[in-house]
């Protein structure tokens, strides 16, 4: 009776904070093949590029884009290959909020920022800046941006230096996920606070909200997920330059799944914490309460959830489980944080549950966390301090485990395995 009750209260107190927000934009479906043709036509791949008549006969278009995805999986090692950037920056200005809603009281603080900025009363923040590698029409885009959160220098000189890629929830805020970024230099590890593609300072204009990340335009939102996972490999040869010898990632929802793919394909990344994780990415979008708007428009189309899930496979974790694993690689095996939520209408719990069940198939060392909770109410009191406790542990019982294989001598350098923009692959 009891649990019945509590399910009860956390769905409906879940679905009030999915649908708080007005400013949800329902987009037409669109195939998007603009947004993947320069990669295919630069890989060698143009002629999986449709005819221009073919994308004009829905079903046509539907199972060459069904294709793209399945090629793009085949070479993935290419498809989230870049080349590192060459003109890494620190750049000092005060933090602002861009906030994604027009909610009165978020109005009210990004007014409040902006005050204590003007007056002097708001400290500046360092941020990383370069030109992401993938190219898009929005300028702002395609500058990345991470906040920079330096550890101080440890006592012992021989100590490595730690470092961690912090990846917030869609839509968020640019203050979203800053607090953690100083629980881990309290604990002697640096943080970058990526911007993810189309949000915050690197959302166009013409948006309120980071709609470009996740929309029907199906093209498009595989190619943002391409840049999210390069970003976070630049930001790490930026950090290899800096010195830094260990590293992880942390995701939120949409960033667990940029986090997870970037780990998968590149083993300089150890530690992982994936808080909210699924399986395939046009199941959550199909399925989930927050992406009802985008579902609508799917399903307006004449879609499925069978027929979406197969339209954005080669951005699902799921295809890429041995990789993650290992198994190709051979490479050092990964800590694994996943945390999933019993009550989540976003990422539903049977998704996260076969995620569980993956990784204990490929044997991978990790530790499941539930939040007794669900997905927006996880930055709720009581539950996102129970969150934050489960990443905090775990993150810094990871990075120790790294110095001590450090200083028993079982660490093997691990290097880039970037491949060069003008490579090209068969088909």
């Amino acid at each position: 009776m009891i649990k019945e009750w509590y399910a009860r209260w956390m769905y409906e107190w879940e679905t009030r904070l999915t649908t708080r927000d007005e400013n949800r934009v329902v987009r037409p479906l669109e195939w998007g093949f603009e947004w993947i043709a320069p990669f295919l036509e630069s890989h060698g791949l143009a002629s999986a590029i449709p005819a221009p008549e073919v994308e004009r006969d829905p079903a046509a278009a539907e199972a060459a884009m069904v294709r793209i995805n399945q090629l793009l999986i085949r070479h993935s090692n290419q498809f989230f290959s870049y080349r590192r950037p060459t003109d890494f920056r620190l750049e000092e200005r005060h933090p602002e909020l861009f906030p994604t809603n027009v909610r009165p009281e978020t109005l009210a603080k990004e007014a409040e920022i902006r005050r204590q900025a003007e007056e002097g009363k708001l400290a500046p923040a360092q941020f990383l800046r370069f030109t992401s590698h993938e190219s898009t029409p929005y300028p702002e885009n395609d500058l990345v941006n991470a906040r920079w959160y330096p550890a101080p220098a440890h006592k012992d000189p021989a100590r490595p230096k730690q470092a961690i890629v912090v990846l917030p929830q869609w839509n968020s805020d640019g203050f979203s996920h800053n607090s953690l970024c100083t629980i881990f230099n309290r604990m002697g590890i640096s943080a970058l606070r990526l911007s993810m593609p189309y949000h915050d300072i690197r959302r166009p204009a013409e948006l309120e909200r980071s709609d470009y990340s996740v929309s029907a335009n199906i093209g498009r939102t595989l190619m943002a997920c391409r840049q999210a996972v390069v970003d976070i490999r630049c930001c790490l040869d930026w950090l290899e330059e800096q010195g830094y010898e260990h590293f992880g990632v942390l995701g939120t929802s949409l960033g667990s799944c940029y986090a997870y793919l970037a780990s998968a394909h590149d083993p300089r990344i150890r530690v992982n914490a994936f808080n909210h994780a699924s399986t395939a990415f046009g199941d959550v979008t199909w399925a989930g309460q927050s992406t009802r708007h985008v579902k609508q428009a799917l399903d307006e189309a004449g879609l499925t959830q069978d027929r979406v899930r197969e339209l954005w496979a080669a951005v699902s974790p799921c295809y890429y489980y041995p990789k993650f694993a290992g198994a190709e690689s051979g490479g050092p095996q990964k800590k694994v944080l996943l945390v999933y939520a019993d009550y989540d209408l976003t990422f539903p719990r049977e998704y996260s549950l076969q995620v569980v069940d993956a990784f204990r198939k490929y044997g991978l060392n990790f530790e499941p966390r539930v939040l007794p909770c669900g997905h927006y109410t996880t930055g709720e009191t009581p539950y996102k301090f129970i969150d934050g406790w489960y990443m905090g542990w775990f993150v810094y019982r990871a990075y120790k485990a790294l110095r001590d294989e450090k200083a028993a001598g079982l660490q093997q350098p691990v290097h880039s395995p970037s491949q060069p923009e003008e490579e090209t692959v068969t088909r």
